[in-house]
């Protein structure tokens, strides 16, 4: 017999009552505290299972990207508005443009600020919205949903693999609709929230850490990265600008009154100023030669050094 939403959300064990906090509403601000922290603590249990699923799209999403796809984050409510956060991070961190990765939530900007929580029961939405930005084979759609459940983001990925896009689910949840509906499913099951059924606490710690992972990682495998360096940031502000200064310190062992020089000789570009000086070139063939390695500094240097 086909469950109804009410039997199946019922069955979620993010919806499931939490037997330690069944006093929560006894407790002093310290017992509050404790009691949250030591269930935050079971988080990175349930995203450590989740890594083989969360290597792949790694790597998955990286080969779209290399190949001038895109990174689409669809959601709602709270995992929405993670996705939108994460995705606004990326362009002052490792210097792409705004359109690479992409934040949509169900029910527009407003939904950022405002609730619109049954926005995320618009299964034509989901679809109209990746059909607003060109959805293409060559792009990534990851819609988060914690219950596995939004037809929102259903309906999202069933639109991805329509067109060919790679579909993958992020849910809290074990053996979900969103899952069935994913080309690739990642699933960290949290269990019970200490205050029944609010997954911005426990599943939105988890959703946030595999977005870190999948973001991160897949500016990793694109060569936005030097060893552990953001050798691609924007220097935006002047922490950013002074951040520059201490990456190419960092890896080139220059100290900072050296680097500024230096950094200005790349035209800003904290890439260019490291394989300038490591490899002793000038700009152009700095720049060429990174041309010529996807923008791997390694390869750069590589190239230069033979």
């Amino acid at each position: 017999m086909k469950q109804t939403s009410q039997q199946y959300l019922g069955s979620l064990s993010t919806e499931q009552v939490m037997q330690a906090s069944q006093s929560l509403d006894r407790l002093d601000g310290l017992g509050i505290a404790s009691l949250m922290n030591a269930a935050d603590a079971t988080v990175h249990q349930a995203v450590r299972q989740a890594l083989p699923a969360i290597g792949q799209a790694i790597e998955e999403i990286a080969k779209r990207l290399s190949d001038g796809g895109r990174l689409i984050y669809v959601g709602a409510g709270t995992s929405g508005r993670l996705g939108v956060l994460d995705a606004s991070e990326c362009p002052p961190t490792f210097g792409v443009s705004p359109e690479m990765v992409t934040g949509i939530i169900a029910g527009g900007d407003t939904a950022l600020r405002l609730a619109a929580e049954g926005a995320e029961d618009d299964d034509l939405m989901g679809q109209k919205d990746l059909e607003a930005i060109s959805l293409t084979a060559r792009d990534t759609v990851v819609a988060i949903s914690a219950s596995g459940y939004a037809p929102y983001c259903c309906a999202a990925l069933r639109y991805a693999r329509q067109v060919g896009a790679l579909a993958i689910g992020l849910s809290c949840n074990s053996d979900t609709r969103l899952s069935r509906q994913a080309d690739l499913a990642i699933e960290a099951p949290t269990g019970p929230e200490v205050l029944m059924g609010s997954t911005r606490l426990k599943a939105g710690t988890a959703t946030k850490m595999v977005l870190n992972m999948l973001s991160t990682g897949a500016m990793v495998r694109t060569g936005r990265v030097y060893r552990n360096l953001m050798v691609d940031m924007a220097a935006t502000n002047q922490k950013l600008a002074d951040r520059s200064l201490r990456i190419i310190h960092h890896a080139t062992g220059l100290s900072l009154t050296e680097a500024e020089p230096l950094l200005r000789r790349a035209g800003g570009r904290v890439k260019t100023a490291i394989v300038m000086h490591l490899a002793k070139a000038d700009k152009i063939r700095a720049e060429e030669a990174l041309e010529q390695a996807g923008g791997w500094v390694a390869g750069a240097l590589e190239e230069l050094r033979k």
